[in-house]
């Protein structure tokens, strides 16, 4: 994040030091005007650090850091006090300054003292941003990676993470892009920064700029003080822009701008923030028909997608929906607080073959709604939606398993509908057989006529577990 430091003091010539010496890419300094307006500027600027000299400000000095005090994000002041008196430092103090320093120390040990007052300020930023959204961070590994599929994908997710470009994320509503991202900037060189996220689409238009550029005091009516806008609060860090596809023509615009220049200018403002920031975009549109609408500008278009990730949905991998069920059951498990073991095999049989139009987003929903209603150890089909019930969804019978949408034959090859049809059957039989043997494999695998090593493969690769038939 970028650290906002204004200063204020008497001596010309040391406040011209300080400005120079504190001035870095992580730091923006602005030097405050006269005397009798310094508390007032002070007030509306949105400082993160003040540092004000006692003899530049009009008496008593103790108002203006009990105003600054009462702001909602209230800076670390700092005053430069002409007395050596510890106990005239101890009253300031007493009155609510964070630092007090005696003017009459030399230039370099000042600087030294404010600068380790920044770096305070940094680490109380991190620290809120770690209180509120828990230390546990998002991780690739959170991804399931069962099927070919998703290891082909996070093998690509693998090698972008080190980089700064920019990467926009595409993929149906629910598959985990806003996750994913969260995953990127956790276990890239950047995770030390903050991550912002803005969704284009739940925000106003006429608030949008402002939202994520910033704004200056008077820029319209209502601006009171300057206001940080996305980008500047996710300096040294990424920023998130989800539902990319729904921003507005003229705000694309001076958003490409901040792309290749990588700085910004507030609304109503004259000076240029500088940015060190990571783009991640995510949309569930298809922008290239956006750009050939003329709904989407078609440079900003080639900025964003220097990288591109599609996360594929959940229809096309549901080798991956049981491990899934698994983890998320373990989690609202402990999250309701309800001794849940799992699903019953039926029930887990019905969620692999439901094609989920909402993808993992509707999955977690179901997995919670079940375990609030499971009134057992093990959630049953009684506890699933009725969607789970109807159209042979849950029946199970073999005819039914092998049924598939004329959109998805025609979308694929002769071999590739083939080897489908031959895992759906090869569930269904593996299915009826372990819940016979009550997951016994060795048996299972002379029911079937083949050897048992082969029968733990098969089960592997489908997503069979030998503990959900046991029951």
């Amino acid at each position: 994040m970028l650290i906002r430091v204004g200063v204020a003091i008497k001596d010309s010539r040391l406040q011209r030091y300080l400005a120079k010496k504190l001035s870095d890419t992580d730091v923006r300094v602005e030097v405050f005007g006269p005397p009798r307006s310094v508390w007032q500027h002070a007030l509306r600027s949105g400082m993160d650090v003040i540092v004000i000299s006692d003899a530049y400000v009009l008496r008593p000095i103790e108002n203006g850091i009990a105003i600054l005090n009462d702001l909602p994000e209230s800076p670390t002041t700092i005053i430069i006090h002409g007395s050596e008196s510890l106990e005239e430092h101890a009253h300031l103090a007493a009155a609510g300054a964070d630092v007090v320093l005696y003017a009459g120390l030399s230039r370099t040990r000042l600087y030294e003292a404010i600068d380790s007052a920044l770096e305070s300020r940094r680490q109380f930023i991190q620290r809120k941003r770690i209180d509120r959204r828990g230390i546990v961070e998002p991780k690739i590994s959170d991804f399931v990676m069962e099927s070919r599929a998703m290891q082909v994908f996070i093998e690509d997710v693998q090698q972008i993470i080190p980089s700064d470009s920019p990467i926009l994320l595409t993929g149906e509503t629910g598959v985990g892009k806003e996750h994913l991202a969260r995953a990127i900037h956790a276990q890239s060189p950047r995770s030390v920064g903050p991550f912002i996220s803005i969704n284009m689409a739940a925000m106003p238009e006429n608030l949008l700029e402002s939202e994520l550029f910033g704004h200056e005091q008077g820029a319209f009516t209502g601006a009171l003080r300057y206001r940080r806008g996305a980008f500047e609060l996710a300096h040294g860090g990424t920023i998130f822009l989800d539902e990319i596809g729904e921003m507005p023509l003229h705000l694309q615009t001076k958003l490409l701008r901040v792309l290749q220049d990588y700085e910004v200018k507030p609304l109503g403002g004259e000076n240029i923030v500088e940015l060190d920031v990571r783009v991640i975009a995510a949309t569930n549109r298809d922008l290239e028909s956006a750009v050939t609408q003329g709904t989407f500008r078609q440079d900003l278009y080639y900025r964003l997608s220097v990288l591109t990730l599609t996360i594929p949905p959940l229809r096309h991998r549901k080798e991956d929906i049981p491990a899934m069920v698994r983890r998320f059951t373990t989690l609202f498990r402990y999250k309701i607080g309800r001794e849940i073991s799992g699903f019953s095999e039926p029930a887990l049989s019905a969620l692999c073959r439901y094609d989920w139009p909402g993808n993992v987003r509707e999955l977690m929903n179901v997995i919670e709604r079940a375990i609030l209603l499971c009134r057992n150890p093990v959630i049953g089909m009684a506890e699933l939606p009725n969607v789970f019930h109807g159209d042979g969804v849950a029946d199970g019978t073999p005819m039914q398993g092998m049924m598939l949408e004329a959109d998805d034959l025609l979308s694929r090859t002769l071999p590739e509908i083939q080897q489908e049809v031959m895992d759906r059957v090869t569930r269904i039989y593996l299915e009826r057989v372990l819940s016979k043997t009550k997951g016994r494999v060795n048996q299972a695998a002379r029911i079937a006529g083949i050897h048992s090593r082969g029968l733990y493969n098969k089960m592997k690769r489908l997503g069979l577990r030998k503990e959900d038939f046991k029951r």
